[in-house]
Formats: C-alpha cells, structure tokens, sequence
C-alpha cells in the first residue's frame, strides 16, 4: 500500500516515451551466483529463481498473512481439512496443466521429487534447512564432523504422492510451515533433471549428491521452471541474466516480454542508467537515495516495509588460517591476529562497545531506519523492545579490550582486515565506523578494511577466510525463527559461517520453533535474546527501510518484504 500510495505521486509525464517498452531493466549491487533453486541462499541469485521457478503456494500480493495457490489448487487450511487437526499433515491438490518451460505437464511426483531434492542437497550455508527442520525433524543431513546422519527412509515417508494430492507429514507441529513452503517450495521437472545428471530419486543415490560444488550441478547454469519467465542466456562474464515471457504460464503470459537482471555495483553508473532510460529500477543505497530525488521521470520509492536486519558485524570465531592474509602474521604480536582471536569473549563485547550505533542512523540512515536491539526486527513477534543492548561507550570498550586474551591484546595490538562487499555503501559505512572506534582505542589496533565482489565474499565467508566481516539477513519467511536460526543456531547460515557454537542456545532455539503457545515463545525468545547479548556474536546496527530508483512509466510494481527481489508478472512499462 505504502509502495502503490509512492508510485501514484510520480505519475510520468503524458509526454514521456516509454523506452524499450517490452524489457524490463534491472540493476543490482550483487551478482547472481547459481541458478539451481536448492543452492543459493543470496538475493540476487533468488531474485532470478522466484521468477523462473513457481511454487505451490505464495503470498497474495505485499500480504504476509494471506497466501494464494499457485502449483497447489488450494492452500491448505484448518477450514477446508487439508491441515490435519493436529497440525502435522499437509495435504496439496495440484492443479492439472501446468507446464514446465520444455512443454512438459507439472505431476505431483515433480513436487515430490523437488522438495526431496531441495533437502538431500543440503550445501554447507545453504537453504535446505528451511525445509528440512520442519520436515525432518532436523536442521542439516550431517553432524559437526560432517557425517552424513539423515535418515532417508522417513524423509521419503514423510513426502508422499496420494492420488494428485502431495501429502507432508511434519514430525510435530511447526507454526512458520505455510510461510516456507510459500517462498522455498520450488518445482522442477524430474525428468528433465534426471536426464541431465542429477539424483535420480532413489534412496540409494542420494548421498552422492549431498553438499556438491554449485558447478556440478547442471541446474548451476541451466533452468527449466514453470514460472512466468524462463532463462533466455546467464553471461557470468557481464554478469547478466536475461529472461524472456513464459508465454504458456498457467496464470497467462506475463506484460513483458523480457527482464534483464544485471550487477552494477557502481551506483554512479546505476543512476546514469536509470536517468537515461535504460534502467527501469536500480538497488539504492540509503546515503545516496537523495541523488535521485528531482530526476525527470524517476520516483524514489521509499519506505517500503523490510524484515531485514542489515548491517550487521560477524565475528569469525574459527578463522581458516591457510593461506589467509586477512589475518596478517596469525599471531598477537602487533602484526595479526590468531585464528581463534574472536573467540575471547571480551574481545567481541569491547568491539560491540566500540561501535557507534548513533552514527550510523544518524549519518548513514538519515533516520530512516530502526535501531537493532538484537536479530529481530520489529512487528514481527519474537522482537523485544526492553531486551539488553550495547551502546557506544568506549570506557567498556577499553576495560573488555584490556581483559581480553589476558592482557595481551592491549599490550601487543592487534591487525586483521574487516571485510564487505563492493557496491554496499550501508556495510562499507558501518565498517568504517568500527574501524574508526576500534583504532581510537589503542594506537596498536589496527583495522585494514576491504571491499571483494559479491561472488568471493560469498566463498570466503563459508571458508572462513574473513575474520571480520559485514552482512545481513532479509527474512526467508515472516516468523522470529528466521532471524534466530540465522544468527545464533550453530547450524545457521551465519553461526556455520563463523565456527560460533552455544549448544545451550541451540536447544532453546529449537524448543522455541515448535512451542504452540505464543506466551510461551515469547518468553523462550526472551531468554534467548539475552544470552545473545551475552555472547555477542555479531553486532546488529538497524533494521532498514527499503528504498529503489525507479522510472516513472513502471505499473504494477508490488513489494512484499520477503520476496527477496523483485517479482516481475505484474509489472509492465506504460
């Protein structure tokens, strides 16, 4: 509403041309990094996968609360007894006549087929765990070690095809389950992914293709959906992807006829594009969103709802050291750090100390945003507005810094690289701000700052290599375990990344996404919030407003906070 009440003030001039009237021109700070649905867990890979691969059900327009059917006829329900009274089984119809990009039929087994794939693939930092806890029972196929522990055969008893209906049966109730399966529960042909190297579906295969390189698989590069759009051509040098209209969509063919997605980390070049026409919407950085206010025939559509908390500062707690000069000499001696630096607690809380939260919606946000307290943003249930925070105070800073590593962090200085991804101006500002605080300290703390493509911070994240180093998280579905998971279960995306591992937050995380009494989650996430405070593995700085660049001549634009990109069908250039 807030998106459509914006657009109406811009009304593009009568006389204006709409140029390439067919293609829709979207430019982004990252890159695309796969395009198989079960890999990446980035937005601008899962911007160009929403699009190409439809799920079962989805969220009606910018709702976060009502869902419409898509693969699925209906959207399972209490009501209409395709929940069970327990709330463990799931029951969906699927709609006869639904094609694939290649002209073959969507059958219920391709639904089957696809959700057991998204889960046996499970790649380290992946999205699998989205399906596989409320599915499975479990957060990963593997243990610590890496051994693969999944049991298969209740995997495959739990998603099962009955007649035209995919019937799944979770091992207890799990609240956030419909929000999931409307944002991850992509479709792929069987056939066509069997034909072309992939599991072929049975139980005594699979472990072959759990935690792959992107590149082996042939989805890597290669799509095949049923979505309103379909891969035209992914020129990874150019770093573009190109979508034309799926002219066979079951919902009928899109308004454009084309959608060119394409990294340009330089905003500087975004906002020529934008002002010359050959952009149509640009990804906007909220220090810069003021240079495009009063450009001819460009709105800057603002305020737009996030559940996001970003930036946020992870501390590596297990950094790699091999071949790692991030981490300068591996040694406190003045010249590095070693590979376990951040795992001194009072290392992390005098760096969270250090941090100057003010600053950074003062200058950078311009008080758009929200203070992060913790993980959570506000509105969604979970978030706790009294739950203990840090604050700026360098007096804590200096007295944590001095305890740390019992005196000989201060005694000796310290010197790593603090990493973020070009083209991100909101992570370059909040490093900068640690940075400045940091070496304020103590003339032997020295921050090196760099800044690598999306695609190489992505790996060395995973890898370990960064021992510092500035990201976010948009929410998967709207519900507090998302954030929770993500940032302090040790199986999350952002724990396993940093080698961070509080078995006792993992157990009230895990007791916390099954509770079905909302007073009771409440209190669980309470108490988890605060041992966050108190172990102090990353330091969140706000929860932003969105804000695009876009043409004037863009109709029908929708956002919904968890899509994570843009939704092209309803689009179109006039």
């Amino acid at each position: 509403m807030i998106t459509a009440l914006l657009l109406a003030s811009a009304v593009a001039s009568a006389a204006e041309t709409v140029k390439n009237p067919d293609t829709f021109t979207n430019l982004e700070i990252g890159e695309v990094g796969s395009l198989d649905p079960v890999f990446p867990y980035d937005g601008a890979s899962q911007s160009v996968i929403q699009n190409v691969y439809e799920t079962l059900i989805a969220f009606e327009g910018s709702s976060l609360s009502h869902y419409e059917p898509r693969i699925a006829r209906r959207v399972p329900s209490l009501k209409n007894k395709l929940i069970s009274p327990d709330g463990r089984v799931y029951r969906f119809p699927i709609r006869k006549g639904v094609k694939f990009h290649d002209g073959s039929e969507v059958t219920p087994e391709d639904v089957r087929y696809s959700l057991l794939r998204f889960m046996i693939t499970d790649r380290s930092g992946g999205p699998s765990a989205l399906l596989l806890e409320p599915i499975a029972g479990v957060p990963s196929t593997r243990d610590s070690s890496g051994t693969i522990t999944l049991d298969f055969a209740a995997l495959e008893k739990a998603v099962r095809v009955d007649g035209n209906d995919v019937v799944i049966s979770l091992p207890r109730p799990f609240g956030p389950f419909l929000g999931i399966m409307a944002r991850w529960s992509y479709v792929v042909p069987k056939a066509w992914a069997v034909a072309h190297g992939e599991w072929d579906g049975s139980p005594g295969t699979w472990k072959a293709f759990n935690d792959p390189a992107k590149e082996k698989s042939y989805l890597y590069q290669k799509m095949n959906g049923a979505g309103p759009f379909k891969l035209a051509r992914w020129d990874r040098t150019a770093r573009y992807v190109l979508l034309s209209r799926h002219d066979a969509y079951f919902r009928g063919p899109a308004k454009l006829r084309q959608v060119l997605v394409k990294a340009v980390p330089e905003l500087n070049t975004r906002k020529l594009m934008l002002q010359a026409g050959d952009a149509d919407l640009i990804e906007t950085p909220r220090p810069y969103a003021s240079q495009l206010a009063g450009i001819p025939g460009v709105a800057l559509v603002d305020g737009l709802r996030r559940l996001q908390t970003d930036p946020a500062l992870f501390f590596t707690v297990k950094i790699n050291p091999v071949a790692n000069p991030d981490i300068g000499s591996g040694k406190l001696d003045g010249e590095g750090i070693p590979p376990d630096f951040f795992a001194d607690l009072d290392v992390r809380r005098g760096f969270s100390s250090a941090f100057d939260y003010e600053a950074i919606l003062r200058d950078t946000f311009k008080g758009t945003a929200a203070r992060a307290l913790g993980p959570i943003p506000p509105n969604v249930p979970g978030h706790d507005a009294h739950q203990p925070r840090y604050v700026h105070d360098l007096k804590k800073a200096e007295a944590h810094l001095r305890r740390a590593w019992g005196g000989r962090a201060w005694e000796k200085g310290f010197r790593f690289t603090l990493t973020y991804n070009t083209g991100s101006e909101n992570r370059e500002a909040a490093a900068q701000i640690l940075k400045k605080n940091v070496e304020k300290l103590n003339p032997r703390f020295r921050v090196d700052l760099r800044g690598v493509d999306w695609a190489s911070f992505l790996d060395k994240a995973q890898r370990r290599l960064m021992p510092l180093f500035a990201r976010g998280w948009i929410a998967d579905y709207p519900d507090a375990h998302n954030f929770i998971y993500a940032f302090y279960h040790s199986a999350g995306r952002y724990p396993s990344a940093q080698g961070y591992v509080n078995l006792e937050m993992d157990a009230l995380i895990e007791k916390a996404a099954v509770e079905p009494s909302p007073v009771k989650r409440a209190a669980l996430y309470k108490k988890i919030l605060v041992k966050g405070y108190e172990d102090a593995p990353a330091i969140f700085t706000v929860h932003p407003a969105g804000v695009y660049g876009m043409r004037t001549w863009v109709k029908g634009f929708v956002d919904n906070p968890v899509n994570l990109g843009t939704y092209y069908y309803p689009i179109e250039k006039r």
